[in-house]
């Protein structure tokens, strides 16, 4: 078995000590540059490979950041997790990637994982808007982000989307093209994005002066393709003239399980039902009826946050704690377009 090169090898192939190497290596500033060449040659030629894990432990400045996310098989999370990844390695950071999979026991368990693996930094989108996992965070000395989640605590940073303001542009949309039934399926109450979007629904119906009844909302247990299915079904059972003729998704995932059902039941689309969805991810554009979606800028979220928890951990006294709020950005296609449902019905 061929052993790994040591510092000490390196340090006698440059005839150097190990402490002159160590500072090549942390501080190459202090070296002479004729020795720092010696040593870099060194390294080179003998093929030496620092142990950064072995290092963080003895200064206890490890360099990753974690990343916990509600469902890793979202797209948007995906992106999202794409935008952090960048940063970090461009900072020299890894990023370990958890999933909570909406559940606050799972979610539990990686950040004490986490605390264990002496990260410096967490971005978080929480499961409950109660915060435990952020605070058992701090208590522990590891700055925190919230991730897709605003806040009003001066203690933290934040980056995240106005999801009020995207839950009222995608029903004042519906509305304004003239659909009259409109049902929101919408997550669990304690994922703070499905409240907000809910919230921001609720207020384009009052300020278009409609009544209550214009909008139901329908809960599902999780924002997937398979609750967006579930929730197709339970929408076809109803009879013809109690059926929506416009449904608003929490998110495209829901969105495209949904339409997937509306399809295959030969339900026109939108002709007999619209359907509106929430992050614009890839496959909304390219789903059998493109989907009309509220945008978020994912990869911009990522960047943003994964900057704000770098800076903290390593410039703390130059760290000010920000909430980063963008603007989501409604974009329409066929699958909620009124004058296509109004050239179809001519023919």
């Amino acid at each position: 078995m061929v052993l790994p090169v040591s510092i000490r090898d390196v340090a006698a192939r440059a005839k150097v000590s190990v402490g002159t190497v160590s500072n090549v290596l942390n501080r190459p500033e202090v070296v002479a540059p004729a020795t720092r060449d010696r040593v870099l040659d060194a390294i080179v030629e003998l093929g030496f490979v620092r142990n950064d894990a072995a290092r963080q432990l003895r200064t206890g400045t490890p360099r990753a950041i974690g990343l916990v996310v509600l469902d890793v098989g979202n797209p948007f999370f995906t992106d999202v997790a794409r935008g952090v990844e960048d940063t970090a390695g461009d900072a020299g950071h890894a990023v370990i990637l958890c999933n909570s999979d909406e559940s606050v026991q799972r979610e539990a368990r990686h950040v004490e994982l986490l605390a264990e693996q002496r990260v410096h930094g967490v971005l978080i989108t929480p499961v409950d808007t109660g915060l435990a996992p952020v605070r058992r965070l701090r208590e522990r000395g590891i700055s925190v982000v919230l991730l897709d989640h605003p806040t009003t605590d001066p203690h933290l940073c934040a980056v995240a989307v106005d999801d009020r303001a995207g839950g009222e542009a995608a029903v004042t949309h519906l509305l304004a093209e003239g659909y009259e039934r409109i049902v929101m399926v919408n997550g669990p109450s304690r994922i703070h994005q499905a409240r907000q979007r809910h919230e921001g629904a609720v207020n384009a119906v009052r300020k278009a002066g409609r009544g209550a009844g214009v909008l139901e909302e329908l809960k599902v247990p999780a924002l997937n393709v398979v609750s967006g299915q579930r929730a197709g079904e339970r929408l076809l059972a109803r009879p013809r003239r109690t059926r929506p003729d416009a449904v608003f998704c929490a998110n495209d995932l829901l969105a495209l399980g949904l339409l997937q059902v509306l399809v295959r039941a030969g339900v026109r689309v939108p002709w007999e039902i619209a359907i509106v969805g929430y992050d614009d991810i890839d496959f909304a554009a390219a789903a059998a009826v493109p989907l009309t979606s509220v945008r978020q800028p994912r990869q911009l979220i990522g960047r943003t946050a994964a900057e704000l928890v770098i800076e903290e951990t390593m410039r703390p006294a130059e760290h000010e704690h920000r909430h980063v709020l963008f603007a989501p950005e409604l974009v329409v296609r066929e699958s909620s377009r009124r004058v296509q449902r109004v050239r179809r019905r001519d023919k």
